[in-house]
């Protein structure tokens, strides 16, 4: 899904009163359908969007991760100035700071192989990316990092996310896979 989503520089009110999404954490894989699945959330229940991806990195060639104290800061901050919301991304480290504020957390557990194809067929980012063919030139990088998603064990792994999903004490009934 390609929307534009509106800013979330002022409060959100949720559009729809019956149905109130609450505060949502979003995580699995690169290329699990994390960005897709959120974007249609907050499409659907008008709650504010937050994109890790847009915290995580500083603007560095090469690219480096910006301090967790002021990853914090920016997620305290969005968090404070929503009231519902769905954050996601592959950072078990910058979920964990958000995850007592959160209601519900949805991990995608896709298979590897389906992640990989995603990530083929996705389209221009131009929140991470400044042109498609900057993206595409990352397209061989990102693929071989998906791959390892099972085996590694940082911040980015299956093995995080396991544990951030099995330590989550809000509702967390929605495993999405294909396994």
């Amino acid at each position: 899904m390609a929307d534009a989503l509106p800013s979330s520089s002022s409060p959100r009110q949720p559009k729809n009163k019956g149905l109130v999404l609450n505060r949502v954490i979003i995580f699995g894989n690169s290329g699990s359908g994390k960005s897709t699945l959120a974007k249609r959330l907050t499409k659907q229940y008008g709650c504010a969007h937050l994109d890790l991806d847009t915290i995580a990195w500083l603007a560095t060639t090469p690219p480096q991760r910006q301090s967790l104290d002021v990853s914090q800061r920016q997620i305290d901050d969005f968090v404070k100035e929503n009231e519902s919301w769905v954050i996601e991304g592959c950072y078990a480290d910058l979920l964990e700071l958000v995850a007592v504020s959160a209601t519900k957390a949805i991990f995608l557990n896709l298979p590897v192989s389906q992640c990989i194809e995603n990530a083929k067929n996705r389209p221009f980012e131009p929140h991470k990316y400044e042109s498609k063919a900057a993206q595409d030139a990352n397209l061989e990088m990102l693929i071989d990092w998906i791959a390892q998603y099972d085996v590694r064990n940082d911040t980015f792994s299956k093995q995080a996310h396991q544990k951030l999903y099995a330590e989550f004490t809000g509702e967390k009934n929605i495993i999405l896979t294909n396994q």
